[in-house]
């Protein structure tokens, strides 16, 4: 089938794929398509379950393509599942895993991720990821550890990294400011309307990032 034909299948389980997603992940190797006597993409129905893969394995659990690529030769090969790494889903905005334990040891989370002890550390030593008094790190940085590690991929490391968490620290203070006055009353009801409102403005705070930066790189290309 032609490229147009995958993303329509695909754009029913990932409805934010593009064609420069799957080109891309042609590019990485996760796929390798056919090509007709004229240049045309020619893709089978395993090419689409590989693309399947890799595009669940990267929403669900922000796994790298590198680990992508070693899980893909593994189901290759026939000497292993393949499986993705637990699910990280949103709930009430916090990020969290049914599967996954509250807390997670530093081997946990390198398995879980893909990274190694060393790129752990760099990125505890950065800030970035945090323990707690007994070596533990909490389910949210399984997700900080997978971006921050395909990050790497493209030159990106953790000394770059800590302008983003100085940036996240600043919109935690802003978001402590506005939820104060809710949090200072006692009830479980006022309680619940602090933690409502603080996803509700961190969301925005992040939405807003998002488009801040999506402008100027907009600008780099004039």
């Amino acid at each position: 089938m032609n490229i147009g034909a995958v993303l329509g299948i695909l754009k029913q389980e990932f409805p934010a794929v593009t064609i420069s997603k799957v080109r891309f992940l042609e590019d990485q190797g996760i796929v390798s398509p056919q090509r007709t006597p004229s240049g045309y993409r020619r893709f089978s129905q395993a090419d689409v379950e590989r693309l399947r893969f890799a595009l669940a394995a990267q929403r669900d659990s922000f796994m790298p393509l590198r680990v992508i690529k070693d899980r893909l030769e593994e189901l290759d090969s026939g000497s292993g599942q393949g499986a993705p790494v637990p699910r990280i889903v949103a709930d009430g905005g916090e990020t969290v895993s049914a599967t996954l334990p509250a807390r997670l040891r530093t081997q946990e989370l390198a398995d879980v991720t893909g990274a190694s002890l060393e790129q752990i550390a760099v990125l505890t030593a950065a800030g970035l990821i945090t323990p707690d008094a007994g070596g533990r790190y909490e389910a949210s940085a399984v997700q900080i550890v997978a971006i921050a590690d395909t990050l790497a991929e493209h030159g990106i490391d953790a000394r770059h990294l800590r302008t983003l968490r100085t940036a996240a620290d600043r919109q935690v203070d802003l978001v402590a400011q506005v939820t104060a006055p809710v949090r200072a009353q006692t009830s479980s009801a006022a309680r619940e309307r602090a933690r409502a409102l603080a996803h509700e403005v961190s969301a925005l705070c992040g939405d807003l990032h998002t488009a801040l930066v999506r402008a100027g790189v907009e600008r780099l290309s004039r």
